[in-house]
């Protein structure tokens, strides 16, 4: 059986500079009699990647924004169960999973931190969890260490969806003494709309 893959702001991510960087399609979690499969779609902020790039020497030339959704389904579709039967497993392998995903990227000291609630576009109330870490960049000269802040919601609506993403916790100028302005604030607020908006 097809599922199509989340449905988030295409228009507006490719206006603010985003470009989509993973499309896969994977089995996430293997329970008693079901298997939880899940579409995914990554994208990165490729402006300020490249706008970093161009202003370092040596070119620091990687990654500093992410957002991703996932939607999930589950092989055979559970019969006669409601779909909270499976929400706390879902959070949990969420969760866990996000913290993997920033460990991959090379962040260190990965630590869950707080809980939100977000109310999404259609309607659902998101829980969402921040993480914190450190990101360390080899500058040439020096290693510096650029706080990053990621956060993970999940929630229901005819299908599981997991959303999130993560940004430096720090301007960029200060970080990495560049003249580049960076906002944690507003990386946090466009994130959040991001999520929202994914259904």
């Amino acid at each position: 059986m097809s599922h199509s893959p989340p449905d988030v702001p295409q228009d507006r991510l490719r206006e603010e500079g985003w470009d989509r960087i993973e499309d896969t399609t994977d089995t996430l979690a293997t329970l008693p009699g079901v298997t939880v499969r899940g579409h995914t779609v990554v994208y990165g902020d490729e402006r300020l990647r490249a706008a970093v790039a161009d202003a370092t020497d040596p070119s620091l030339d990687q990654p500093w924004r992410f957002f991703f959704a996932t939607r999930l389904w589950f092989e055979p579709p559970p019969r006669g169960i409601g779909a909270t039967m499976f929400a706390s497993i879902v959070r949990s392998r969420a969760r866990s999973g996000f913290a993997d995903r920033l460990r991959e990227r090379g962040y260190e000291a990965v630590e869950r931190t707080r809980e939100e609630t977000l109310r999404t576009d259609t309607g659902e109330r998101a829980t969402l969890t921040r993480y914190t870490g450190r990101d360390r960049i080899d500058t040439g000269d020096r290693t510096r260490a650029v706080p990053v802040e990621g956060w993970v919601g999940v929630w229901h609506h005819e299908d599981f969806f997991v959303a999130g993403g993560a940004y430096p916790a720090q301007s960029l100028s200060d970080a990495l003494e560049l003249d580049i302005e960076t906002d944690p604030e507003r990386h946090r607020s466009e994130l959040f709309s991001l999520v929202r908006a994914v259904r």
